[in-house]
């Protein structure tokens, strides 16, 4: 059963590492990786990758991509958004703690960021509106 729009979106709000899915080019398949993302009910969805990354060059190519979030416990339910890129933006530390306290325990967060911070390269924050969503419920097993 599909969701509906406030369901979808209260689903995307929440910590799950999505697969992240780009057009590769001609001959190719989607780049498809799991990626680390922050959304918030009726706001852009956005990620963080490096600047020089092949994944940021797809971006910047193709001009959008798509998210896919999936559960299978209590139910099984799926929220999937696509969308163009709206903007592109070099990362902060600010961005970089924001989207680490989304995923890991309070404790980690500051080594984590201090670690990252200093050692993943240039980071850019992307940002993606969603246009398309496909969702739904399946129920339980």
């Amino acid at each position: 059963m599909a969701l509906s729009p406030e369901e979808r979106e209260t689903f995307l709000s929440e910590p799950r590492v999505a697969a992240f899915a780009v057009d590769a080019g001609e001959g190719r398949a989607p780049l498809t990786v799991p990626i680390w993302y922050q959304y918030a009910p009726g706001e852009d969805v956005w990620i963080l990758t490096g600047l020089h990354s092949r994944k940021n060059r797809l971006l910047q190519a193709a001009g959008r991509f798509s998210l896919l979030v999936e559960r299978v416990e209590p139910t099984i339910r799926y929220v999937s958004a696509e969308g163009p890129v709206v903007d592109t933006s070099p990362a902060t530390v600010e961005k970089l703690r924001e989207i680490s306290a989304r995923y890991l325990p309070a404790e980690k967060v500051e080594g984590y960021v201090d670690f990252a911070w200093k050692n993943h390269g240039e980071q850019v924050v992307v940002r993606m509106r969603p246009e398309r969503w496909v969702s739904s419920d399946l129920g339980s097993i």
